[in-house]
């Protein structure tokens, strides 16, 4: 039973939509992480880590790389360790700081990010592929205002 199987007609509108968009990015996950197992025998937070790696050559400090995955610097230590060991990436010291190192790929990690970035484009396009240019267009747009929203409303105090 997925997420969306949850609510009932009598729920509003919205609250409906917000778990057909969970639903389906539960959904197209799964596919993701199955596939990257399957062609790579990788994991998704592995291919995230190399994501990030490759859209800052020069490296990136740990605790950066755990900001822009959203999760604890163990888990970016724990990635990163199967990583260097696999010479994907390559820790460096950071100059002036003794307690702190960079990160970054390798050329081998470089070359096998590419390949798995590939593939990857080409799942994401296959997982849209029952809606036109336009509904993907629109979709866009009106999640752009979801986000927004998001973003700018005011926040209320947790009780």
């Amino acid at each position: 039973m997925d997420m969306e199987a949850r609510v009932h007609s009598e729920h509003p509108e919205a609250l409906r939509l917000w778990l057909r968009l969970l639903t389906c990015t539960q959904l197209v996950e799964k596919q993701v992480r199955g596939l990257l197992r399957q062609r790579f025998d990788t994991t998704l937070p592995r291919f995230d880590l190399m994501a990030q790696l490759e859209r800052a050559p020069e490296g990136l400090k740990m605790n950066e790389l755990s900001r822009r995955m959203m999760v604890t610097g163990g888990n970016v230590t724990g990635i990163t360790d199967q990583l260097v060991a696999e010479r994907l990436v390559e820790r460096i010291d950071v100059e002036g700081d003794r307690r702190a190192y960079c990160v970054r790929l390798t050329a081998k990690g470089r070359k096998q990010f590419h390949d798995m970035a590939r593939e990857h484009e080409d799942w994401i396009v296959q997982a849209f592929s029952g809606l036109t240019d336009k509904d993907i267009g629109t979709l866009h747009k009106l999640l752009g205002k979801v986000k927004e929203q998001a973003t700018t409303a005011p926040r209320e105090a947790a009780p």
